[in-house]
């Protein structure tokens, strides 16, 4: 498995438009939910923000994966927003924020949970695929340049 297979197209959005951080999150799990992976989106969402409290999931070079683990969803799903202007994350560098990357998994898989989170970081460490992302213009677009970046990593599971 990829991580690519996990961000379908219809996870992606561009241009992500909102206001706030809530709204990034909430708009992600939306597009997650219309597919039903989710078993209570309301619960899913409470439970990222909860994880924002702890800590930001704005780690610096206009990125943030904000995530969690959660009994309303049985599945690893993931989504991505493309904000052209960006959104105050409270990142760790103070900068806005322009790919958001959310992961949401079940509880009882921690082991995958963290490979994924790994490999979005690794993947965002390419300051070229960053680039590249931001100026994607649709979801395809954007899908076909992950999952060829992607296509250099080994299988996650």
């Amino acid at each position: 498995m990829q991580l690519t297979d996990l961000l379908t197209e219809q996870h992606i959005l561009i241009p992500l438009k909102c206001k706030t951080r809530d709204e990034c999150i909430k708009a992600l799990i939306e597009a997650i939910d219309k597919e039903g992976l989710i078993a209570d989106a309301n619960k899913a969402y409470e439970a990222i923000l909860e994880r924002e409290k702890l800590m930001t999931t704005g780690v610096g070079n206009g990125i943030a994966i904000p995530h969690c683990k959660h009994s309303s969803c049985p599945n690893f799903a993931v989504a991505l927003g493309i904000h052209p202007d960006g959104v105050d994350f409270e990142a760790i560098d103070k900068k806005k924020v322009h790919l958001i990357f959310l992961l949401i998994g079940p509880e009882n898989n921690p082991s995958l949970h963290i490979k994924l989170l790994s490999r979005i970081s690794r993947l965002m460490s390419n300051e070229d695929l960053r680039e590249q992302l931001m100026e994607c213009s649709t979801p395809e677009e954007a899908h076909e340049l992950l999952k060829e970046e992607e296509s250099y990593y080994f299988e996650l599971e």
